[in-house]
């Protein structure tokens, strides 16, 4: 949703006519996020503030969600969890079952963290260096903010890994937890699936691995000098929304 639907709380050229097109021909679809500071609630009230009412927390994918979705396949509810992040990350998890403490931790989670400081990554450190998990909840090195990319959940994690010397077990995007927990939500297979994203690196190198046909915009991360410099090729590159919603009309 970064970089593709808005900035911050600024939308992007044709927001509103990409969910009008997409409601009004019954096209299926969830949007997944690799940003784990807010609940898919969250989500939801912020696009209905962004004139996009209607959509369900079912819409809605986070690495948030993926991350706890992958801890009850592993980790008792009861399980002790240091967290880096917002308190987005904080209650799923807490929903899950899970208690979030300051110390003798079983595992360390780690999000972007928009109030990150030294104390947290020093907890961090020190309870993975005594034998805590590392789990992060995506990679992604920076994030798009209205003012331009700034660090993102991926920098926090190479700040700890840096310190801890160990690397962190990935859930979000581009890890296959994500794309299959929203192919699970439309009930559809990779081959009738488009994936529309910002990132190479995670989006579209992520559903290319399940075999999910891509389609870059260009608002959010890449440029042409970054996509030009990749290896990895999309199926479609669009400046932005309404090309991208061009498109669709003329494949209908």
């Amino acid at each position: 949703m970064d970089g593709v639907l808005w900035r911050g709380m600024q939308p992007m050229p044709g927001l509103h006519e990409f969910f009008a097109h997409m409601l009004d021909k019954n096209i299926g679809f969830v949007l997944a996020t690799n940003n784990s500071s807010k609940t898919r609630l969250d989500y939801v009230d912020k696009l209905a503030k962004l004139d996009v009412p209607g959509l369900q927390p079912a819409h809605i994918v986070t690495s948030g969600t993926a991350t706890a979705s992958y801890l009850r396949t592993k980790y008792p509810p009861g399980t002790r969890l240091f967290v880096v992040g917002g308190a987005g990350l904080k209650q799923i998890l807490t929903k899950a079952g899970y208690l979030i403490v300051e110390d003798d931790a079983d595992l360390v989670v780690c999000g972007i963290d928009f109030d990150l400081t030294y104390e947290k990554v020093r907890k961090a450190t020190l309870l993975i260096r005594a034998g805590a998990g590392f789990i992060g909840t995506n990679p992604d090195s920076s994030f798009p903010s209205p003012e331009g990319l700034v660090p993102g959940a991926g920098s926090i994690l190479a700040l700890i890994e840096a310190a801890c010397g160990q690397r962190p077990l990935i859930i979000g995007k581009p890890a296959r937890g994500m794309f299959e927990a929203a192919l699970r939500q439309l009930d559809a297979d990779p081959h009738e699936t488009l994936m529309i994203g910002d990132r190479i690196g995670t989006d579209i190198q992520g559903a290319q691995a399940l075999g999910i046909k891509t389609a870059l915009v260009m608002t959010g991360v890449e440029d042409e000098a970054s996509l030009a410099a990749s290896e990895t090729r999309p199926d479609y590159v669009f400046e932005g929304l309404p090309e991208l919603i061009g498109a669709l009309k003329r494949a209908d």
